[in-house]
């Protein structure tokens, strides 16, 4: 089976605690990523790990016509994500449960034009996996976060020194961070001068997610778009949902349309705690906002 994008990455179940609320969600990156590149019409697949109780994600995905490739495991990853205030950048993750690392053969007899990396933590898809997968020939897109976070004695998810960058950023074509986290590694601000040095450092086209919008940096050009949304509601799986809608839509389209419907799928998600449930017809609405 061959498929437009095919997303990897653990269920997490995530708790998630604002100021004016505690809610329980269904998370991980694949999970978001998945309902974005199936609404806006990708023929799309994702390969996670979970505990066997957790099966309804499955189901749920199945449901809306992903095809799912799980390997059941004792744990699901846990995942606590504390918002202290109305800045959803500012965000604190704690994980005490992990439902460990991508091997190889969950991938080997799938064929798909883009692979999306969305681990939540570094070692979940180790160098020599990804390796592996490079040589399907394939384009690779890789979440950031899930390569510069680790666990601490605590299980609080910290940013940490990455000595494997070189090798896994040359064989990476689509990188998405935050800003948070493009600051992290290049030290930079500035999402301009963050996008380019994280490009130099081998991928072939940056998507950075902040609280305003997007920045995408492509063909030596910046394209750059905000978020227009009422409110938010949801911001758990915004680099996730926006990540997977720039990558489908890139395949047909230039770097700055592919923004564009990117920001209009985001914004959408965040009207809502739940991955993006709407149609293309309506996500087609809110990116002829962006005309």
């Amino acid at each position: 089976m061959a498929y437009d994008i095919t997303l990897i990455g653990n269920y997490t179940k995530d708790t998630i605690v604002t100021p004016d609320e505690t809610k329980h969600v269904d998370g991980g990156g694949f999970n978001y990523g998945a309902h974005a590149a199936i609404a806006l019409g990708a023929k799309t697949a994702a390969i996670t790990r979970l505990k066997n109780n957790d099966q309804h994600v499955v189901d749920k995905l199945v449901s809306i016509g992903v095809d799912v490739f799980p390997t059941y495991t004792d744990n699901s990853t846990h995942m606590k994500l504390i918002y202290p205030s109305d800045n959803f950048d500012d965000r604190s993750l704690i994980m005490p449960k992990s439902a460990g690392s991508f091997t190889s053969e969950q991938f080997m007899n799938i064929n798909s034009t883009v692979f999306l990396i969305n681990a939540s933590v570094r070692d979940e898809f180790k160098l020599a996996t990804l390796y592996d997968l490079k040589k399907k020939g394939s384009l690779i897109g890789v979440d950031l976060q899930g390569f510069i976070r680790t666990r601490n004695t605590n299980n609080v998810l910290i940013n940490s020194e990455w000595e494997e960058k070189k090798e896994v950023l040359s064989l990476t074509h689509y990188l998405k961070a935050d800003g948070v986290e493009a600051k992290f590694l290049t030290g930079e601000s500035d999402l301009v001068s963050a996008a380019k040095i994280l490009k130099s450092y081998g991928p072939k086209e940056v998507i950075i997610t902040h609280k305003d919008g997007v920045l995408v940096y492509a063909k030596n050009q910046i394209f750059v778009e905000p978020f227009k949304l009422n409110k938010i509601i949801g911001r758990s799986g915004r680099g996730d949902t926006c990540g997977a809608s720039y990558v489908y839509m890139r395949r047909n389209l230039g770097p700055g349309d592919s923004t564009k419907w990117a920001a209009a799928a985001t914004s959408l998600k965040m009207e809502q705690d739940n991955p993006l449930t709407r149609s293309k017809q309506e996500i087609e609405s809110r990116f002829n906002d962006y005309k």
